[in-house]
């Protein structure tokens, strides 16, 4: 007879409750179970002492007549320190993003790079342009004078029209 030590849930909808229980591997999760060991409320805050309560004496006498803890139960046990803390389990392939994210996400990589290359470019055109600036003033400032006398015949223009109409 295989023994486990397993949680049975209790509680009512969107309420659950677990007992803690050495149970025979063919019977039901909620059914016959041979011994309560303890409780698990997974409702209470993680740092509350009463989440998960353990007979430890009887825990360690069914671990020693052959019960193997499930994966949520034996970490259960290896926080209070009755076994080791088992492996957390983790599936690298099935935690990948899919084909449509890893898409997205190698389009966004390009887009940050082309970003970074455009701001690059601006960076050594706008040292360019200060540097150019400088030798070139002289010759910036001369269309400046000139186009205040451009300015002066546009205005008679528009005159000259009212009085001919």
């Amino acid at each position: 007879m295989g023994l486990k030590i397993r949680l049975a849930r209790g509680g009512t909808k969107k309420r659950p409750f677990y007992r803690i229980v050495i149970a025979d591997v063919r019977s039901p999760r909620d059914g016959r179970f041979i011994e309560k060991v303890g409780t698990y409320n997974p409702l209470l805050g993680k740092d509350n002492e009463n989440r998960v309560t353990l007979v430890e004496d009887r825990i360690k006498h069914w671990l020693g007549h052959g019960a193997t803890p499930t994966d949520r139960v034996a970490r259960f046990l290896g926080a209070a320190d009755i076994i080791a803390m088992p492996a957390q389990k983790n599936n690298p392939e099935k935690a990948k993003p899919k084909a449509k994210a890893q898409e997205r996400l190698r389009e966004q990589e390009e887009a940050k790079v082309a970003k970074a290359d455009a701001a690059a470019a601006a960076a050594e055109e706008a040292k360019a342009a200060a540097a150019a600036p400088a030798e070139e003033a002289p010759a910036e400032e001369a269309p400046a004078e000139e186009a205040p006398a451009e300015e002066a015949p546009a205005e008679d223009a528009p005159a000259e029209e009212e009085t001919a109409s």
